[in-house]
């Protein structure tokens, strides 16, 4: 076990499985004690998107694999509090669906009742679906932002009044390369991610004269969701499928451990990164990588009267527009 973050109280939302469970983990072996959390005891059960229909059509061999790939993907808060407490760590469970703001500031709650204080706050809880915008109901629209950036500003909300009195705090977001929009047909999941960015760069904004950072992380990793992105378009016709060219299709076992990514984010969380604040990085296995600022590129403008229709139209192109790609990176010419 590690002391960077001895004496630190971390809570990990979405701690069940997959990113939020190794993440739990990790800041438990630097030293924090720390709150796991799911939205209820078992974790997620049965089909993810992929309906019990849509696993039966599947040929017995895939179906096995799909189900096989659950099991092995099962876990809840619980199970991951366990398995901090028999690597020697501190821990302890708290269900909540912290969509809900009552419910999300009870799981802040629990963490300063139990070990006094909260100063690290890992937001990895969300979900998911795939459908053509033009198909998605509002349903689904609203179950995937209620979470992010919904769910995140009710955990964040809770915890900073504890933080700004103790001008301590480190905040990090799990949020998608899907902010930029995506390949993927999952509208309502690229606009929650945009918001967890938003979020962010706003928290971190405010909380700088508080001692207080917050950062963002995108990872790339082996979780359940790959495994219903892996076979969805197997069971599913023409517009429906969920990638826009199966080009772009990564295959489930290139997708890096989510182990990997856990040791920056507990970075993170220490002292020493406190100069850090308001970022967003890649995580993908041994890799780690940073966005650049979001910054004007190139500008014209044009003195006295304001610009006319042909006049940007003749000028634009030239101008402006020289080196545009556009969506180009996402299509075949």
């Amino acid at each position: 076990m590690g002391n960077l973050l001895k004496g630190k109280v971390a809570v990990v939302t979405g701690s069940g499985q997959g990113i939020g469970r190794a993440i739990a983990i990790d800041l438990a072996r630097q030293g924090a004690k720390v709150v796991t959390n799911n939205r209820k005891s078992g974790g997620t059960q049965g089909a993810g998107m992929l309906t019990e229909n849509m696993i039966e059509s599947m040929d017995p061999g895939q179906k096995e694999w799909v189900l096989n790939q659950y099991q092995n993907f099962a876990g809840d808060a619980e199970s991951t509090a366990k398995a901090i407490i028999e690597e020697g760590g501190e821990a302890i469970p708290f269900y909540a669906d912290i969509a809900d703001f009552e419910a999300a500031k009870a799981l802040i709650e629990k963490a300063v009742m139990t070990y006094g204080s909260i100063d690290i706050l890992v937001n990895v809880a969300g979900t998911f679906g795939f459908s053509p915008i033009e198909k998605m109901s509002r349903e689904m629209w609203d179950k995937v932002t209620s979470v992010k950036p919904g769910g995140y500003f009710n955990t964040i909300r809770s915890a900073l009044p504890y933080m700004i009195e103790k001008k301590w705090g480190r905040i990090i977001n799990c949020t998608s390369r899907a902010f930029w929009g995506d390949v993927i047909k999952h509208a309502e999941y690229c606009a929650a991610n945009a918001g967890v960015v938003g979020l962010t760069r706003a928290v971190a904004i405010e909380m700088y004269e508080h001692g207080i950072t917050c950062n963002a992380f995108s990872p790339f990793a082996r979780t359940r969701a790959a495994v219903d992105l892996e076979t969805y378009d197997t069971v599913v016709e023409g517009g429906d499928k969920a990638l826009l060219n199966a080009d772009f299709a990564i295959p489930f076992e290139a997708t890096p451990d989510p182990e990997g990514l856990a040791p920056f984010i507990s970075y993170l969380a220490t002292e020493q990164a406190g100069n850090i604040s308001g970022t967003i990085f890649e995580l993908a296995g041994n890799s780690i990588s940073i966005y650049s600022e979001p910054r004007i590129i190139k500008s014209i403008f044009k003195e006295g009267s304001k610009w006319t229709v042909e006049e940007i139209a003749e000028k634009a192109p030239f101008m402006l527009l020289s080196d545009y790609e556009g969506l180009s990176r996402y299509f075949k010419k």
